[in-house]
């Protein structure tokens, strides 16, 4: 399964690479990383734009309290609880 898909696609403007919104913000922070990009286009199962997430916000999460490595980069698009 590649997760790593080297197309990228447009979201009000903001280009990026593709991911699965089911990846940990841990495994998103080190490809960000790797790829020198500041956000990443968030996709579903059916690999339908779901949104972006920015370096600043996953770092953001990831310096929280309540952070753990299970967390997944829908949850973080959500809002929900981390």
């Amino acid at each position: 399964m590649d997760f790593f898909p080297t197309t990228v696609i447009d979201i009000g403007g903001a280009f990026g690479p593709r991911v699965p919104d089911d990846m940990t913000v841990e495994v998103a922070l080190s490809l960000m990383a790797g790829a020198r990009v500041d956000h990443l286009v968030l996709c579903d199962g059916d690999d339908q734009s779901t949104g972006l997430v920015t370096l600043a916000r996953l770092a953001g999460v990831a310096g929280g309290p309540a952070y753990t490595d299970r967390i997944r980069l829908r949850d973080v698009l959500t809002g929900a609880p981390v």
